[in-house]
């Protein structure tokens, strides 16, 4: 099996002054270039440990099917993606209801309507819209689903009989939030919470999304309620519990293949994707984001093991 290479991100700071070599495009919206196959292809990763764990068991995958890969880790969309474009990246995991919200807003301004929502089947297809004309493709989502949660600790959903979001808006209990300082307008949180499952949020306490400090208020009782995610892996470290959102506030950010089409775009690469998209749930995702962030394990040792126990590439030795 090929070696996955990692390159820094250095070098497509410096790379984005060349030319571009990506798909022809004769007029913004017209693909002229065919589905492409390449054999070299270079997997993006944003730089985190969630997407690196993916890029990396991409790579193995393309390894496993016959491609040579490179990982490139760059943490700013704003640089990979015009590199997916251009071909200087030609695969990178993404989650679907963000990417569309943020090309939506390339594409038609900041200010433009969101396209991303809590349906995967309109947000794929608002996402494969934007994608087509810049060249792009977006592969099936898979199972696993990295989106905003909301966590409390495991003794006050005892006390109160928690298990859903609208089990806490029927409580009448008041909420102190722990969320990032946007959380007071954003409609997936402090607002949404309100208007969708009648929660009384008194308060947002401004400590971040899913930090140290904004779950330890809430196992302290400082705060009722943390903003986390659905893959984070210490929630049991600081004896804390999600609840379901029931009333589906949060939008699909399911993790979904983007390819550079041109270079990317063939069935070949597609079945060797689909493997995991078929495979990965989020749960298996947080156990992965836990070896690494809390286990003090090494990505690539990780994200093989997980493969190999899954059967979908074989085990060294």
């Amino acid at each position: 099996m090929t070696a996955v290479r990692v390159v820094a991100a250095f070098l497509l700071t410096v790379s984005l002054t060349a030319c571009a070599t990506g798909p022809a495009l004769e007029e913004r919206g017209k693909v002229t270039a065919p589905p492409g196959d390449s054999r070299q292809l270079t997997v993006g990763s944003a730089g985190f440990t969630e997407s690196d764990l993916l890029a990396r068991m991409y790579a193995l995958l393309l390894d496993r099917a016959g491609y040579e890969t490179t990982i490139l880790s760059v943490t700013n969309r704003e640089l990979y993606e015009p590199a997916l474009e251009n071909g200087q990246i030609d695969v990178v995991p993404e989650y679907a209801a963000t990417f569309a919200d943020w090309l939506n807003s390339k594409a038609n301004g900041a200010d433009a309507p969101p396209v991303g929502s809590p349906r995967l089947g309109a947000t794929m297809t608002a996402l494969r819209a934007l994608a087509a004309p810049r060249g792009l493709s977006v592969l099936d989502a898979g199972r696993a689903v990295d989106q905003n949660a909301f966590a409390v600790a495991a003794s006050y959903a005892a006390k109160h009989r928690l298990k859903t979001l609208s089990d806490l808006g029927r409580s009448g209990q008041p909420v102190r939030l722990a969320a990032g300082d946007e959380c007071v307008e954003r409609p997936y949180c402090a607002p949404g919470l309100r208007k969708t499952y009648g929660i009384d949020i008194t308060a947002v306490d401004p400590k971040g999304v899913g930090t140290t400090p904004a779950k330890q208020a809430v196992q302290n009782g400082q705060d009722q309620m943390v903003l986390t995610t659905t893959t984070d892996a210490t929630l049991d470290d600081f004896r804390l519990v999600l609840l379901e959102d029931d009333k589906r506030l949060q939008n699909a950010d399911h993790i979904v293949p983007v390819v550079n089409r041109s270079r990317a775009g063939s069935a070949g690469v597609k079945r060797a994707l689909d493997k995991l998209n078929t495979v990965l749930t989020t749960e298996d995702l947080a156990s992965l984001n836990e070896q690494v962030d809390s286990w003090r394990r090494l990505p690539e040792d990780v994200a093989r093991r997980y493969l190999e126990s899954r059967k979908l590439i074989p085990a060294d030795g």
